[in-house]
């Protein structure tokens, strides 16, 4: 995405864990312990480890630069959030009202949310309702969608897109629905599961539209940035990586969706770059979502 020159969201709370210089990232002994080797060999005639030390200084320079790579999308997730805050201000304005915009935290590993403790290995990028905020794990996300093909900034962009899309389902109590079914029947019934999968949805056709925005407004979004999200979509869907994890597909568990209807809202939702026409999700049948 072309982001050159644009604001970056003041919203952002950075808690992520910081390393020392790279001499000592990665708990290694990097380029002073190299120095201390060779100072003692040439005191005591005790020849270095040189295999071991080679390998400690690639493992170093390893570990700077992911952690320069994620610095880097930690900067442009804070452009992402700037951007939706102008989108949702401006959707918020045209029917009247005012757009709260949610905070962003980053962090590693492990987070206490007003949603409870949460690890991000298990559930990557999440929104809270209980403090309208999002969670994200910079490594675990780079992780997490690197491994499953090309991966472009409109990638983690449609992720920032769609948890900020639960928190506009927050403020317009679309996401109450699926309170009330699990208040209602419970939260294994089938009830709340297919409350929250329209939910998911209506979150993927958000992000859709804020996609939209960004390529008619700034022309920020190439076609092959399209094309590889596009892609990447069905990977998300609970048949794919029920398929992928366990070998068979259990639908009456489903809690985001197929791979076909996250593709086909997420792509809706870019082609009409208008949120209104989406909330059809929520009341439309179950099967023809």
């Amino acid at each position: 995405m072309k982001l050159d020159g644009r604001r970056m969201s003041t919203n952002v709370d950075d808690r992520r864990k910081k390393g020392g210089t790279a001499a000592k990232v990665g708990g290694g002994i990097g380029i002073g312990g190299i120095v201390i080797a060779l100072i003692a060999w040439f005191l005591n005639g005790q020849a270095p480890d040189v295999g071991s030390i080679l390998q400690d200084v690639q493992n170093t320079a390893t570990t700077v630069v992911e952690s320069k790579m994620e610095d880097q999308l930690a900067d442009k997730c804070a452009q992402f959030l700037a951007s939706t805050e102008d989108f949702w201000s401006e959707e918020f304005e045209k029917v009247g009202g005012k757009y709260i915009e949610p905070r962003l935290v980053l962090y590693s590993d492990t987070v206490t949310t007003g949603c409870g403790q949460r690890k991000a290995r298990c559930i990557g990028p999440f929104y809270c309702p209980a403090d309208r905020t999002v969670y994200i794990d910079i490594s675990e996300m780079i992780s997490r969608y690197s491994a499953k093909g090309d991966v472009c900034d409109l990638v983690y962009a449609e992720i920032i897109g769609h948890e900020v899309g639960h928190h506009v389902e927050d403020l317009r109590d679309e996401m109450s629905k699926m309170g009330e079914a699990a208040y209602r029947y419970g939260r294994e019934s089938t009830q709340y599961l297919q409350a929250e999968v329209r939910i998911e949805l209506l979150a993927d056709y958000y992000a859709g539209c804020w996609a939209h925005f960004e390529k008619e407004r700034f022309g920020s979004v190439s076609d092959d940035e399209i094309r590889m999200t596009l892609e990447m979509m069905p990977k998300k869907g609970d048949d794919y990586i029920q398929k992928k994890s366990q070998g068979y597909v259990t639908p009456e568990t489903f809690t985001h969706g197929t791979s076909e209807q996250r593709y086909r809202w997420f792509k809706k939702g870019l082609e009409s770059g208008d949120p209104a026409a989406g909330r059809v999700i929520l009341t439309m049948p179950y099967d023809q979502l």
